[in-house]
């Protein structure tokens, strides 16, 4: 039988229903998906980065370049007390320039950045990883709900984010499933405290991305709204 979440999958226990803002933009799926990257990104911004081996959604590497404290650090912001917001930048950001100043053009608190390298995995292997995010721990009530959005840098036609919603008891239901393609330049924002996810990477080569936290609000709806503009042009 193909693995398939249980009630006892930690991802479960993350809360759902919280005091939090959220974005209404986000309110029917969960996703919303942009326009292409506006801007070249070198790819030695990617390249060239300090890569630790952390393991989140498959066999993984990422190189961090915003964290809780300006360290090479991958865990989550938790650790040092914090929520995933107020981000400081990392010796990598300085080797990748384009990605930061993307980042803060968006004018949204940030949390963690960082590039996520994925070797391939097909669709069984896939769902072995499936989770939800716990972007949200430590999140002061009122504040703006964390969100992550990404920028494919790499261009995987084949490949695609696997998305579901709920079930009544807090699994993944199929009857949700929504495939994000993985072009390069593709970019959405995703709440992925609320959506179980993982990347279905049908390729030779390993698939660069690059993730951001941001906190729900004013800005960062402001900035989605343009961003989709631009996709309708």
């Amino acid at each position: 039988m193909s693995f398939w979440p249980t009630p006892e999958h930690w991802s479960v226990k993350i809360p759902l229903q919280t005091d939090h803002y959220r974005m209404p933009v986000l309110d029917e799926t969960g996703v919303v998906e942009l326009g292409p990257m506006p801007v070249e990104v070198p790819a030695s911004e990617w390249e060239s980065l300090e890569y630790m081996d952390w393991k989140s959604g498959g066999d993984t590497n990422f190189a961090p370049i915003a964290s809780a404290d300006g360290e090479l650090d991958c865990r989550g912001f938790w650790d040092k007390g914090k929520t995933d917001k107020d981000a400081l930048w990392t010796s990598n950001a300085e080797i990748a320039p384009t990605l930061r100043e993307y980042v803060d053009a968006v004018g949204a608190n940030f949390g963690r950045v960082r590039i996520i390298k994925l070797e391939p995995q097909d669709r069984e292997t896939a769902i072995r990883s499936i989770h939800r995010d716990d972007n949200n721990r430590f999140n002061p009530d009122g504040e703006g709900w964390v969100v992550r959005s990404w920028v494919e840098l790499t261009d995987n036609p084949d490949s695609y984010m696997l998305l579901m919603d709920n079930d009544e008891n807090g699994l993944p239901d199929p009857a949700t499933e929504r495939r994000v393609p993985l072009n390069k330049g593709a970019r959405f924002v995703v709440d992925t405290q609320r959506l179980w996810h993982v990347v279905v990477h049908n390729g030779d080569a390993p698939r660069y991305a690059l993730i951001t936290s941001f906190e729900s609000g004013p800005a960062l709806e402001t900035w989605i709204d343009a961003q989709r503009a631009t996709a309708d042009v």
